[in-house]
C-alpha cells in the first residue's frame, strides 16, 4: 500500500507521486472512474488488491492508496487469480492495457474467464503499445501505420468482446473514458459481480494514436441502453459484439455462474488465510527438510 504523506502547510493528504501520463490521456479518466466506482460500493481499502500490468496503465500503481502488486508484462492476470485463491474475501482488480491483456497475456485472458476466476479486469484499450512509443497492439486496425508497422499492419484486429462472449465470460462490458460516471458505475457493478468481469475501456491516446481521438469515438459510439439491449441474451450480445457500423458501449452480457474459488473443495471451508494449520502435520513436513 502506498502511504500518504501529510503536508502540514496544506493540511491534506498528498500522494507520493503525481500522475505522469501525457496531457489528454484517457488514463486520467479511468483512474478517476476507478476511485469513484470503489467509493460507490463502500468497500474498505484493506479489502481491495490491485494488480498492475506493465505499461502506461500500470503506472497507476504509484498513484493509488490500495494494496497492490506490480506484475510482469502480460502476467497480471495469473497473479490476480493467485491472490484471489489465497484469500477470496478480497476484491481483486486488474489494471492492464490492451497489449498486456490481449497480446502477452492473451492465453491467461482466455483461460481465466473459462474458469470464471472472481477478478475484475479493467483493460485500457488505446490500440497501441504507447509506453514504448506507439507500436501496433492486438486491437490496432488492419492497415494502420505505426512505428512497428511503417507499411501498415498486416494482421486483422482482435475482437475482445466477441472472444469473451463466446468463451463463457459472465460479465462482458465496454465503456468510454469520457463518460466517467458511466464507467465508474460499471466498475462498481463489475467488482460486485461474482466471477470474471471484463471491461474493455475505449481510451484515446492523443500522442501515439491521435487519429482515434475523442471526437472520433463520439461519432461512432452508440450506448446499448439506447437500443434496449437484453444483457441476458447470448445471441444479442454476440451480434452487438460483432457490429462493424458502430462501437456499442455498455453491458453486453451478464449471467450468474459459480466462481472458480467456490468450486474448489478446500476453499469451501473458508479462505486459506483463515484456516488453522494442523501443527503436527506442519512439523512432520518441515522435519523432512531438516
Amino acid at each position: 500500500m502506498n502511504d500518504t504523506v501529510i503536508n502540514p502547510a496544506v493540511s491534506k493528504p498528498k500522494r507520493p507521486y503525481n500522475p505522469t501520463w501525457c496531457k489528454g490521456c484517457g488514463n486520467f479518466s479511468i483512474w478517476g472512474a476507478l476511485k469513484l466506482g470503489i467509493k460507490q460500493i463502500g468497500i474498505p481499502h484493506e479489502k481491495i488488491v490491485m494488480v498492475y500490468d506493465v505499461g502506461c496503465s500500470g503506472n497507476m500503481a504509484d498513484f493509488n492508496d490500495f494494496y497492490g502488486f506490480h506484475a510482469l508484462h502480460g502476467r497480471a492476470l495469473p497473479a490476480a487469480a493467485g491472490i484471489k485463491l489465497g484469500n477470496h474475501d478480497l476484491k481483486v482488480i486488474v489494471v492492464i492495457g490492451d497489449g498486456g491483456c490481449y497480446g502477452e497475456g492473451g492465453t491467461h485472458f482466455l483461460n481465466l474467464m473459462r474458469g470464471n476466476h472472481d477478478i475484475t479486469v479493467l483493460i485500457h484499450d488505446n490500440h497501441r503499445y504507447s509506453l514504448t512509443t506507439g507500436q501496433m497492439s492486438p486491437t490496432t486496425d488492419k492497415g494502420t501505420k505505426t512505428k512497428s508497422t511503417p507499411d501498415g499492419s498486416i494482421e486483422f484486429p482482435m475482437n475482445p468482446l466477441a472472444l469473451a462472449v463466446s468463451n463463457n465470460c459472465g460479465f462482458v462490458a465496454r465503456e468510454f473514458t469520457a463518460d466517467i460516471p458511466g464507467l465508474a458505475g460499471r466498475i462498481a457493478e463489475a467488482i460486485n459481480y461474482s466471477g470474471f468481469a471484463m471491461i474493455d475501456v475505449l481510451q484515446p491516446c492523443p500522442v501515439y494514436n491521435p487519429a482515434q481521438g475523442y471526437d472520433w469515438y463520439r461519432q461512432r459510439i452508440i450506448p446499448l441502453a439506447a437500443e434496449n439491449h437484453d444483457v441476458t441474451n447470448f445471441s444479442a450480445a454476440w451480434t452487438q459484439a460483432m457490429r462493424a457500423d458502430k462501437l456499442p458501449t455498455g453491458l453486453f452480457y451478464k449471467k450468474d455462474q459459480a466462481p472458480y474459488h467456490a468450486q474448489v473443495e478446500t476453499l469451501k471451508k473458508g479462505p486459506l488465510t483463515s484456516l488453522s494449520p494442523d501443527q503436527a502435520k506442519v512439523n512432520q513436513l518441515l522435519s523432512e527438510f531438516a
